[in-house]
């Protein structure tokens, strides 16, 4: 699926996404017309699906992040997808994932302070469909972000 070309410009983008195709080329030795065909194909082909700024919630103010493990009760008929309907509109919310399992979904939900996470929790996450069990994680520290593939 991958040669060894497309391997170089994929690591070199993971690297440094900020990087032009033009600069790609520069890196890998091919011409830039042929970086960008390249790269259209990764799109084409789904291997890439974007770019984009990373943000540091911190920094906006958003001191608190809460990792939601949700139990749904799956009795009723779409749960999973009306939940996850619902959730998708709760801005807070920055994650979402289902799982196999005995926890269906995760959440991961920003705040501000304890306050306003409470505030969010109260009247934006209790109120969400079909929950029949919820646990709460305090984010504490991120070790490891990095997405990135070893190719």
């Amino acid at each position: 699926m991958l040669d060894d070309l497309d391997r170089r410009i994929l690591r070199y983008w993971q690297a440094e996404p900020s990087l032009s195709p033009g600069e790609l080329a520069e890196r890998c030795n091919i011409t830039s017309g042929k970086a960008a065909r390249r790269i259209a194909r990764l799109q084409d082909q789904g291997i890439v699906q974007g770019s984009g700024v990373v943000i540091d919630w911190a920094a906006l103010g958003y001191a608190l992040e809460v990792s939601l493990r949700v139990t749904l009760d799956k009795t009723q008929a779409n749960a999973f997808d009306v939940f996850m309907a619902e959730a998708r509109q709760v801005p807070e919310v920055i994650e979402l994932q289902t799982f196999l399992g005995r926890v269906d979904l995760r959440l991961s939900i920003i705040a501000r302070d304890m306050g306003h996470y409470q505030q969010i929790y109260r009247s934006r996450i209790l109120t969400l469909p079909h929950i029949a069990e919820i646990e709460a994680l305090m984010h504490v520290a991120r070790i490891k972000t990095q997405e990135g593939l070893p190719l």
